[in-house]
């Protein structure tokens, strides 16, 4: 049994949690407000608070970096948040496994490996990048170990109100009604599924092949709203849905009052073209393969 150090609780930061916890692990978790899982020592900090970080960090195995603020304030928010993560990583001498995502490579053309360049331009996806870099030549200095592990959009059990596939569309897609998207219905999406990105987290964290590098979480194949749509619908035994495209100006236009509807616009490229991850590395390396999107499904529509 080790300790493992979870900093945030949202929709990975939980799982990550619970799923150390049964597995018998020493659990703390730390968040602005003290909350946490059932089974787990909780610790109010402010993340970019140093020395609070630090001592929640010491003793720890394993500290991973699953916070996510709002994306409309990253840029004020991550790097102090980081800087506290790297400093508590390297006076615990911990494992840092980082929660990151694929913004950093920005539009590509074809499926996405971890060997794409981080060239987005967009000014937020730059900061992520940042991160990632300040944590890899701190590893390879010797002065910490660390991963990253990256998903496309997450769905399933305990997913966020800002997820594709959470309310917005399953109370609709339960009800008979029409499901509306900002994005093409039937553009080919990878989806990640919550407990895949928890246990990606821990292999990652675990195993030091992992160590030094970035790691797609393992992913099943592309699908489009239409499509997972049509999958839910026939899991509940209901007839295809209806759905429909949200106008682009519509969305722009409520962009202007809402921060978040606002942020939509730099990551509308995901949505427009292919947008396929490659997660073949991970599995071939660790041997874990993504949890088969019917049960993946069904689960997520049991909550």
């Amino acid at each position: 049994m080790g300790k493992h150090v979870v900093v945030g609780s949202g929709q990975v930061g939980t799982h990550l949690a619970r799923k150390l916890v049964a597995q018998g692990q020493d659990v703390t978790v730390v968040t602005r407000s003290g909350s946490g899982p059932e089974g787990t020592v909780k610790v109010a900090a402010d993340v970019a608070d140093k020395a609070r970080l630090i001592e929640a960090a010491k003793g720890a195995d394993v500290l991973y970096n699953c916070v996510n603020p709002r994306y409309h304030r990253w840029l004020t928010d991550w790097p102090p948040m980081a800087e506290s993560f790297l400093a508590a990583a390297e006076a615990s001498g911990a494992v840092y496994a980082m929660l990151g995502n694929l913004y950093p490579y920005g539009p590509v053309t074809g499926p996405m490996t971890e060997d794409l360049p981080l060239a987005s331009t967009n000014p937020k996806a730059q900061v992520r990048a940042k991160i990632w870099r300040d944590a890899l030549a701190a590893h390879e200095a010797g002065r910490i170990r660390v991963t990253e592990v990256r998903g496309s959009d997450y769905f399933g059990p305990g997913a966020s109100d800002q997820s594709y596939l959470g309310d917005r569309f399953l109370v609709p897609l339960r009800a008979g009604k029409t499901i509306s998207v900002p994005y093409p219905l039937d553009m080919p999406h990878s989806w990640t599924y919550l407990p895949d990105v928890a246990e990606a987290l821990i292999v990652a964290g675990g195993d030091e092949r992992a160590w030094g590098r970035a790691w797609h979480v393992p992913t099943g194949d592309p699908l489009s709203f239409r499509q997972l749509a049509e999958r839910m619908a026939a899991l509940l035994g209901l007839p295809a849905p209806k759905m429909a495209q949200l106008p682009w100006a519509l969305v722009r236009a409520a962009g202007l009052f809402s921060p978040m509807l606002g942020e939509l616009r730099h990551i509308r490229y995901q949505f427009t073209a292919p947008y396929v991850l490659d997660s073949s590395a991970f599995q071939r390396t660790f041997g874990v393969a993504p949890t088969p999107i019917d049960e993946a499904l069904k689960a997520t529509l049991d909550t």
